[in-house]
């Protein structure tokens, strides 16, 4: 049974991604990262995904150590709508370096909270991706105060937050030894607590994605939506070397409970058909790993018709009030990410446009 319960009296809160934030951070691929052998191919889908910022009425703010590549693969969009900051990075992954936006107070006053990014567990280098959040808080990019939490590893795509005081994540993750190893469950639960202002954990202790460099992030497997909705990776197919785990993240899902005591809605999404890299290795292709904007959702699609649609339409139904934008992430899965993976919402309303 997960656990699920503690207490705090603390009114800091972390919104839903559904709620209103407006704006969103990425950082464009460079030479000096993993994507050099692909850079055409994944700029390509750089481009599209700021389309797609855009189209969804949404900033983006995009970050690079020279600015002056992403501005000429962006010539043709009104520079106006777009905010460059340039700043030395590792690589493209802003869900899990980004700062995490949480709200103060009577009057909901956003503070953003700059935890440690040790590279998914000490996998791969950081150094420069750790310190992002502090360089633009210095250059004066947020209008909000950025709160040390460097002594703490958490990444943006193992949380997920219900805005009402309940976060979800897993076990594989958080409890990770080369993140967080000197603490334990219980210590964990307590600093989330203090940090974002939770005072309901649900830990999904099964499920994974072969080819995860993660150890299991929920926003590749499941993700809370609105009106008590959880929407979940499925595999129906007994042969594939996801059923086990995947049927018994479904079992965890099933067992927990909304803050009134009933059973989560819980939305299947398909599984994309397996996508394989040049080496014969399963890439971790997942339609959990959607972004939300105030007006749209941004959908990974994997050159898949049948699936791809499948996918589309049950988002449709989990948020009726906002249009599905799909764009191709078949690139980004080379890299063993996706779309929600290379992005972080912020608050726009703190931002100097």
């Amino acid at each position: 049974m997960p656990s699920q319960q503690i207490t705090t009296s603390t009114r800091r809160r972390m919104p839903a991604e559904w709620e209103h934030s407006g704006a969103v951070l990425i950082a464009w691929p460079h030479s000096g990262t993993d994507w050099a052998y692909m850079l055409d191919d994944v700029t390509e889908c750089y481009c599209n995904l700021v389309n797609a910022i855009i189209d969804s009425r949404s900033l983006p703010v995009i970050v690079a150590p020279d600015i002056s590549i992403p501005k000429k693969h962006l010539a043709g969009i009104d520079s106006s709508r777009i905010i460059f900051c340039q700043v030395d990075t590792n690589d493209t992954w802003a869900r899990d370096f980004g700062p995490i936006t949480v709200t103060d107070g009577d009057n909901a006053t956003p503070r953003l909270l700059d935890f440690c990014f040790n590279g998914w567990g000490l996998k791969f280098a950081a150094c420069l991706d750790n310190l992002i959040n502090s360089k633009l808080s210095r250059a004066s990019l947020f209008g909000a105060p950025l709160e040390n939490h460097l002594g703490f590893v958490l990444e943006g795509g193992s949380i997920e937050s219900d805005g009402r005081g309940t976060i979800l994540t897993s076990s594989e993750c958080l409890l990770s030894p080369n993140r967080n190893g000197d603490l334990d469950r219980t210590q964990i639960e307590q600093y989330l607590q203090s940090a974002l202002g939770a005072d309901r954990i649900l830990w999904v202790d099964h499920g994974y994605l072969a080819g995860d460099d993660t150890d299991s992030h929920i926003d590749t497997l499941a993700r809370l939506a609105p009106d008590d909705t959880i929407l979940y990776v499925k595999c129906d197919n007994p042969a594939d070397e996801h059923y086990t785990q995947l049927s018994l993240m479904e079992q965890d899902l099933m067992a927990m409970r909304t803050r009134e005591g009933n059973p989560y809605n819980l939305i299947a999404l398909p599984m994309p058909d397996p996508i394989y890299d040049e080496a014969g290795l399963r890439l971790p292709a997942t339609y959990a790993n959607f972004l939300i904007t105030d007006n749209a959702i941004l959908l990974p699609v994997y050159g898949q018709a049948a699936n791809d649609r499948l996918a589309e339409q049950i988002m449709q139904i989990a948020f009726p009030d906002r249009r599905i934008i799909t764009v191709d992430c078949r690139p980004l899965i080379r890299q063993h990410g996706s779309l929600h993976c290379v992005t972080m919402q912020l608050p726009k309303e703190i931002l100097p446009i």
